[in-house]
């Protein structure tokens, strides 16, 4: 079982945001006898599939609406699935742009460095 500075720290995130996980219903650690919140290895996975998602800007609102539906069981499947198949087009979207902008790049570098002979 980790703290929440301990998960903070292992994940590079604040204690901040996994009280604002929480309080979205993104995650629900566990509690121990004094209150304090633990998280356990698959509290750890889970948060680490969730800041990969923020990474490749899926909206908070989705990722909520992803782990509520992932919170409500199996039946749910086909509407995460969804959700993710969704992203994934999203990502692929963003990688083509970012792919053309490199490409822009690219070609500007080249033009400043043959005009001033490098």
């Amino acid at each position: 079982m980790h703290t929440i500075g301990e998960v903070a720290e292992k994940l590079g995130i604040s204690a901040h945001t996994l009280r604002y996980y929480e309080k979205e219903q993104i995650i629900i650690p566990l509690r121990d006898a004094s209150g304090d919140r633990r998280y356990n290895e698959s509290h750890l996975k889970w948060l680490q599939f969730v800041i990969k998602l923020k990474e490749t800007q899926m909206p908070i609102a989705v990722i909520k609406q992803y782990a509520s539906l992932f919170q409500e069981g199996e039946h749910t499947a086909p509407e995460r699935l969804k959700l993710l198949e969704d992203h994934k087009k999203s990502v692929e979207q963003q990688m083509n742009t970012l792919h053309a902008a490199n490409e822009m790049l690219e070609l500007k570098i080249t033009a400043y460095r043959s005009f001033i002979g490098k």
